[in-house]
C-alpha cells in the first residue's frame, strides 16, 4: 500500500489535540504561547492535507471520515480548557458582549459537533461516507480563528498580569484583540448553526435511502 501523506497529516493533527489542551492549562505565558503555536500548526495542517489529497489523488474514505473528526477533537480539546480558565481566572479571558466564554456557547459549538459526528458515524455504518461540506469547512475556519484568538488572548493576558504590562499601546492592542475575539465568536456561532441545518438535511436524505 503506497504511503498516504495526507492521511498521516490528519493522524498527526489528532495527536496534537491533547498536547494543545495540556499546554493551554499550563499557568505560564510561555506554555500558553506554545499552545497557540501548536494550535496554529494543527489548523494549517487541516488546509494542507486536503490540498495534498486532491493534488496527489489520495482522497480516501479514511480521510473523508477522520479529517472532520480531527477538527472536532481539536475544538473540544481547546474549548473545554478555555471554559475552565474563564471560570477560575475570568480576567484573562475577557470577551466583550459575552462576558467571557459562557456555558451556552459551549453547548452550541460542541453540541453541533456531537450531533454531526454521531450521524456521520451512523451513515458510515450504512456505507455512506459524508465528507466535510463547504459550509462545514467555513464553520471550521471560523471556529479555528476564534479559538486561536482566544488562546492568544489568554496567553497575553497571563503575561500582562505576571509582568505588569501597561501603556497606551498595550491598552489599544488589548481592546482590539478582545473585540476581534468577540466578533470571530459571533461568526463561528452563526456558521455553526447554518452548517448544522445543512448536515441535518444531507443526513435525512441518506437515512431515507436517497443521495445527499
Amino acid at each position: 500500500m503506497p504511503f498516504n501523506l495526507p492521511n498521516t497529516i490528519t493522524s498527526v493533527r489528532v495527536a496534537l489535540a491533547p498536547i494543545v489542551a495540556l499546554l493551554l492549562l499550563g499557568p505560564s505565558l510561555h506554555s500558553r504561547l506554545l499552545a497557540f503555536l501548536v494550535f496554529v500548526l494543527a489548523g494549517l495542517s487541516d488546509l494542507w492535507d486536503g490540498q495534498l489529497a486532491r493534488r496527489r489523488g489520495q482522497i480516501t474514505n479514511f480521510g473523508k471520515l477522520v479529517d472532520p473528526i480531527a477538527d472536532k477533537l481539536l475544538v473540544v480539546a481547546t474549548l473545554l480548557p478555555l471554559y475552565w480558565i474563564g471560570l477560575v481566572r475570568p480576567e484573562v479571558l475577557p470577551i466583550p458582549m459575552y462576558g467571557g466564554l459562557p456555558l451556552w456557547v459551549l453547548f452550541v459549538l460542541l453540541g453541533r459537533e456531537v450531533i454531526v459526528t454521531t450521524l456521520r458515524l451512523a451513515a458510515a455504518r450504512r456505507g455512506s461516507v459524508v465528507p466535510a461540506s463547504p459550509v462545514g469547512k467555513r464553520k471550521a475556519l471560523a471556529q479555528n480563528i476564534f479559538v486561536g484568538s482566544a488562546i492568544l488572548l489568554v496567553a497575553l493576558q497571563t503575561g500582562a498580569r505576571a509582568n505588569g504590562w501597561s501603556g497606551s499601546f498595550w491598552g489599544g492592542f488589548q481592546l482590539v484583540h478582545e473585540w476581534f475575539t468577540s466578533l470571530s465568536l459571533t461568526v463561528a456561532l452563526a456558521l455553526t448553526i447554518v452548517s448544522l441545518v445543512t448536515y441535518l438535511t444531507a443526513f435525512s436524505h441518506i437515512f431515507a435511502g436517497q443521495e445527499p
